[in-house]
């Protein structure tokens, strides 16, 4: 079995050397310059390959997607005028958090701007202090 992995492996470096020579290499983008490395150290190492695959193809990781669903989720709560809107709003975004949050190592921050943050937390009144209907 090795001996075949040898053989493709010289023919693959003797293909390689050939097509430099002939300078078919010479007009390649970036020719000449730096890598430019990603920064993957925030994504587990078991996940990496799959995530890179997913990114070539214009894909978002399903972790990733979920985030933005409660980013867009944490700025249409902000715009919501109605309370019982906005109580189901937030209800449904502590779900999408806490789906997230079982699948990562690190919780995911909503209130990068912990004013802003704030601010929506005042807008919503808690549940004690709401009028309670007649029929509950």
């Amino acid at each position: 079995m090795s001996s075949r992995w040898e053989i493709f492996q010289c023919i693959a470096e003797e293909r390689i050397r050939a097509a430099y020579d002939e300078g078919q290499f010479d007009e390649l983008p970036g020719k000449g310059q730096p890598l430019v490395l990603e920064d993957d150290s925030m994504i587990p190492p078991e996940n990496r390959m799959a995530w890179k695959i997913l990114k070539n193809a214009g894909m978002c990781p399903p972790e990733l997607e979920l985030e933005q669903q409660a980013h867009s989720l944490a700025e249409m709560l902000s715009q919501c005028a109605d309370e019982q809107e906005r109580l189901q709003q937030i209800k449904k975004l502590q779900c999408l958090v806490t789906r997230i949050n079982m699948g990562r190592r690190r919780p995911v921050c909503l209130e990068t701007d912990a004013e802003y943050y704030r601010k929506i937390v005042e807008r919503v009144p808690l549940e004690s202090s709401r009028p309670r209907s007649e029929d509950s």
